[in-house]
């Protein structure tokens, strides 16, 4: 037996527009939480590359005060790469040694500054190193900063003459 109602009942389930509405603000949410969760990784990775540049630098220093040889920095763009001091002039370490050649991360800027003034950071293998690390424990001062752009995180590595190397982060400007 069937029944017959004769009054109309609601629909049930959901509209195609109420549907597409939560989509599209999932979709939102989504994009924001990646967006944010990248930043977030990319400062962490700039941090890390920071500290390991001033490792490295503060041990060149101190490998060439116990080996009474000086020890070049040459910084460009993509890399930076330490400099041995010979007979024949500076030449690049070409070892697998901690004190190699580096690459920068990808998509970061770096600024080298000394005395005030921006060096050029043009990539010239045959250039003379624009840091040195002396045998008296004595470093060139600088200032390098490295950052993911404009208006986002950096972080400042200086070096003072003493040979001391410090890092100072700079928030992201809002």
């Amino acid at each position: 037996m069937v029944r017959c109602d004769s009054g109309a009942r609601p629909p049930v389930g959901f509209s195609l527009i109420e549907v597409l509405v939560v989509l599209a603000i999932v979709g939102v949410l989504v994009l924001a939480v990646g967006i944010g969760v990248a930043s977030v990784g990319g400062e962490r990775r700039l941090e890390r590359e920071a500290e390991r540049f001033q490792a490295l630098v503060v041990h060149a220093c101190t490998q060439a005060e116990l080996g009474g040889r000086s020890i070049g920095l040459r910084v460009d763009a993509a890399r930076y790469a330490f400099m041995t001091l010979g007979i024949e002039g500076w030449r690049e370490g070409r070892g697998e040694g901690e004190l190699r050649a580096r690459e920068w991360m990808q998509g970061m800027h770096v600024t080298l500054a000394r005395d005030g003034r921006e060096l050029r950071t043009a990539a010239d293998d045959a250039a003379a190193p624009q840091l040195v690390c002396f045998p008296s424990g004595e470093l060139t001062p600088f200032h390098l900063t490295l950052s993911l752009g404009e208006g986002l995180a950096a972080i400042d590595v200086v070096g003072h003459a003493d040979g001391r190397v410090e890092l100072a982060r700079r928030e992201a400007r809002q």
